[in-house]
């Protein structure tokens, strides 16, 4: 997820508990929380304060998640998403030699499942968003757009893998007489096989990709975004049993590459939901503002009235401000 989030905003956690178990006093009717000397705190007091401080945005959390809850009924995806989120940061914590216990502790969880459960919030506080914005902001304009220039078929093809021996302690020079020595080295293969020399002979002799060298240089089943753009582009401009007549420059190295077959380009129907969700992704990744002023338009939508004079003032100079 775009709004990637590392402990949830624990800092945020607001935690408030009042005279557990023991007896509450009362001062011309209301009830005392605390005292000291000369002073009682009412419980009113108290909540004046906290609404002013805190209040607003606790109160768009709770309706926020009643939203999500509504609107995401089904948590089998939202709890897969928190456990490996809560997983992963077990790991890294206590490879760091932490206690993930006491992490939690620390940030006010008393378990592993407290912590999940806010992920699981997260998780479907954004996908409310992500739904409103493929029903009202992408147009059918974009969506053809981006099928015609970024969904593609399957393809197949094999490579040789020159690299470059350059490294960051060379100079200038040294790197690119490296660059040069593996382009050339490319080229050679190139020439072999003009001159007749077996593809598989020179994927042993020449490749330095070790994971693909004894299937022959292949590299199966992958479409845009699996490769790096420079591999995909070349494959894509060649025809099948076609092979490129100049290297291909990667960060991996000089690339010679043999396409070997494609699949047909998938129908828009196919794919739809898939250039949904990269058009969503991309609007949220490049305006930092969308999230919030999303939930703004879907409280909206649900009739968001806050009928509290100081919680209504705050909340629109929070909206006002993002």
């Amino acid at each position: 997820m775009k709004q990637k989030l590392w402990m949830v905003s624990l800092c945020g956690l607001f935690i408030f508990t009042v005279g557990c178990g023991h007896k509450v006093e009362l001062q011309d009717g209301k009830e005392v929380v605390a005292s000291v000397d000369g002073k009682n705190i009412t419980a009113e007091e108290l909540f004046d304060d906290l609404k002013r401080q805190y209040g607003t945005n606790i109160l768009i959390n709770m309706i926020d998640d009643f939203i999500a809850d509504t609107e995401i009924e089904d948590d089998d995806k939202s709890l897969e998403y928190a456990k490996s989120q809560v997983s992963a940061m077990k790991y890294q914590y206590e490879a760091s030699g932490y206690k993930f216990k006491d992490v939690l502790a620390q940030y006010g969880y008393d378990s592993e499942d407290a912590l999940i459960k806010v992920y699981q919030k997260a998780y479907k506080k954004e996908e409310v968003v992500k739904n409103y914005l493929k029903e009202n902001k992408v147009s059918d304009d974009e969506i053809q757009k981006y099928y015609d220039e970024e969904i593609y078929g399957d393809y197949n093809a094999k490579h040789i893998l020159i690299k470059s021996t350059a490294t960051d302690d060379m100079s200038d020079e040294e790197k690119t007489a490296a660059e040069e020595a593996a382009k050339a080295k490319a080229e050679e293969v190139i020439q072999k096989l003009n001159d007749g020399a077996e593809w598989s002979t020179l994927v042993k002799e020449y490749s330095e990709d070790t994971g693909s060298v004894d299937s022959d240089g292949l590299i199966e089943n992958f479409t845009n975004g699996d490769v790096v753009d420079e591999f995909f582009k070349a494959v894509v401009d060649l025809k099948d049993n076609e092979y490129t007549t100049s290297p291909v420059k990667s960060t991996y190295g000089y690339h010679v590459i043999l396409r070997v077959s494609a699949t047909d380009k998938p129908s828009l129907e196919d794919k739809k939901e898939e250039v949904l969700d990269a058009l969503v992704d991309n609007y949220l990744n490049n305006d930092q503002n969308l999230y919030s002023s999303t939930w703004v338009e879907i409280r909206k939508n649900y009739n968001l009235t806050i009928n509290d004079s100081t919680l209504e003032k705050n909340y629109q100079t929070i909206i006002e401000s993002e």
